[in-house]
């Protein structure tokens, strides 16, 4: 990882297959790198582990910016990626950090002040939904600024991104939410192209 994490998480691409399509992961990742995206989670839930393997493997080999994996410790550290990352229902962040080896990263999904418990050891935390997604439906109500600064205000130090329906527009309320970053599902990969649209998250993030 870069020393300066926050920097690394600012832009976050996060996979989807349906949104995917027929088009390459590699290539299409490597495109919104092109664009700005300063680090890729891969999240492709209804695959054998076998199958997320190799995807994660070829990312890391392929892509000059960290890669974390979604939910599966195991495919990360098998695949030689950066981090994991840990939602409520996944293995607990705690038992994850025990087994993790030094330097890797591990991020938790904070949505509910519930939820704020279980993401104390953890590197970084996601907030959202910033507002309702159709990638996630069930990730429950929109926080909106308020909803979000008042989760980031228990976070400490450690880098918060919003997520969640996130568009370049809402990067300055983002900001002064206290968020670093963002992660995108929808707004990268449902573009024709890309890196234009990760181009616009990165030059609003640069403001």
């Amino acid at each position: 990882m870069a020393p300066n994490l926050a920097a690394s998480l600012r832009l976050m691409l996060v996979t989807d297959d349906v949104l995917l399509g027929v088009r390459d992961l590699v290539a299409t990742c490597r495109a919104a790198v092109a664009g700005g995206v300063s680090c890729v989670e891969l999240r492709d839930k209804r695959l054998p582990v076998r199958e997320r393997l190799a995807r994660a493997r070829a990312l890391v080999a392929a892509l000059p910016v960290p890669v974390l994996i979604n939910d599966r410790l195991d495919v990360a550290l098998a695949a030689g990626a950066a981090g994991v990352h840990l939602g409520p229902a996944d293995l607990p962040v705690r038992l994850a950090r025990r087994v993790a080896p030094p330097g890797f990263l591990i991020g938790a999904s904070v949505g509910t002040s519930e939820e704020v418990a279980g993401g104390q050891e953890a590197d970084y935390w996601g907030i959202g939904p910033w507002r309702g997604s159709p990638t996630k439906p069930e990730a429950g109500a929109a926080l909106g600024s308020e909803g979000f600064a008042r989760l980031r205000a228990l976070a400490g130090a450690r880098p918060c991104l919003a997520i969640g329906g996130v568009t370049p527009e809402d990067v300055p309320a983002i900001r002064a939410a206290g968020g670093s970053g963002v992660a995108v599902v929808s707004g990268i990969l449902d573009a024709a192209d890309v890196s234009a649209a990760a181009r616009r998250y990165a030059r609003a993030l640069a403001d």
